[in-house]
Parts: structure tokens; C-alpha cells; sequence
């Protein structure tokens, strides 16, 4: 049932997820609108195509915490409160309202909110990323594969819930990757710090 308290942990969610750090972060360092390079996207993967390492490492630093923080501080309030703030700051990202709803894929701030509600899945994310970017040096496959791997992990660690809402999560993302997808099944993905 949706009441009051989780309508509002939903825009607080969506709010502090919709801030748009990679933008913010590229512009105030003088590179430009970062949409108009690369992918096209907020992300800190797009970040990279820039040439700028620590902005990048910045942007997916920054874009992690807010998910974390959207889940924490809810928390604070309700413990029942996380899946609306982690779903909303999950949108937040993905569809901020200051960019015409026009935001980046998720990843960064899936593993944010997913460090807040089960930091043991967020490892196992962070292992499946690493372990196949590493092999493929594409990001979009090591994300595409980590969040199939999560709502089975939350399954596993006994947070059924969880795993109902991150593997609803886990679709978006797939669905948000849809142009990436097609790349790879093409061959024609780029690889990790690519420019263009």
C-alpha cells in the first residue's frame, strides 16, 4: 500500500538522485556540456571519453554516494522506507527533471542505493563488474552482467524483497542499454577510455 511517508521517501529518493554530478563536474572544470560527446550521456563511462580520469572517477564516486545516501537517510526515518528512496533515487538518476528528463543509465547509482540496502551483493556486483570488464574492457557488459547477477545474490542472502525490487531495477537498466546492446551483438561497442 502506498501511504504518505514512502510517497515522500519516493521524491526524496528522486530528488538527491537526479542531481546530475557528471554535468555539473564537466562544466565547472571548463570541458563543455558532457551530452555532446561520446554516448551522449551523464555517466561517468561518458565522463571518460572527456580524457579526464579523475573527473570520471569523480562522477561515479559522487553519483554511488547519492544512491547510498538516499537509502541511509531514509533509513534513518523509517527503516521500511528504503525500497521507495532506492527506487527514487534510481529514477531520480535516470530521469532527472532539471535535464528534461533525459538522464544517465543507472549503473553508478544502482550500486549506491544497492551498498545501502546489502553491502554483501554490492560486493558480488563490484566482482562480476571487475571480473568482465577486465575480459571485454566494455563497461556496458560488465554492468549488463553484474545486475543480472544481484537479485539472485539478494535471493540468496536471504532479502527476497530485495531482490524483487532490484531485479525490477535490473530490467531498467537493461532496457536503458538497449543501444548497447545492439553495439555488442555488433561488435562495435567501444572500449573502456575510448574517446568519441
Amino acid at each position: 500500500m502506498i501511504t504518505v511517508a514512502s510517497l515522500l521517501t519516493l521524491i526524496f529518493g528522486y530528488l538527491l538522485g537526479s542531481i546530475p554530478f557528471g554535468l555539473l563536474l564537466t562544466r565547472a572544470a571548463g570541458l563543455g556540456d558532457v551530452r555532446s560527446i561520446g554516448s551522449g550521456n551523464i555517466g561517468a563511462t561518458n565522463v571518460l571519453r572527456t580524457g579526464n580520469k579523475g573527473l570520471a572517477a569523480a562522477t561515479l564516486l559522487l553519483d554511488v554516494l547519492k544512491g547510498t545516501a538516499a537509502v541511509l537517510i531514509a533509513g534513518t526515518v523509517d527503516p521500511d522506507a528504503y525500497p521507495a528512496a532506492a527506487l527514487g533515487a534510481f529514477l531520480g538518476h535516470l530521469y532527472p527533471v532539471w535535464l528534461g528528463f533525459k538522464g544517465g543509465k543507472g549503473v553508478a547509482t544502482y550500486l549506491g542505493v544497492l551498498i545501502g540496502v546489502a553491502w554483501k551483493a554490492a560486493l558480488i556486483f563490484a566482482i562480476v563488474w571487475i571480473a568482465v570488464a577486465v575480459i571485454t574492457r566494455q563497461s556496458s557488459a560488465a554492468a549488463l552482467t553484474a545486475v543480472v547477477a544481484v537479485p539472485l545474490s539478494l535471493y540468496l542472502l536471504g532479502l527476497p524483497a530485495a531482490a524483487v525490487l532490484f531485479a525490477l531495477m535490473s530490467v531498467i537498466v537493461w532496457v536503458k542499454h538497449r543501444a548497447n546492446i545492439k553495439r555488442l551483438l555488433a561488435g562495435t561497442e567501444p572500449r573502456i577510455g575510448s574517446k568519441g
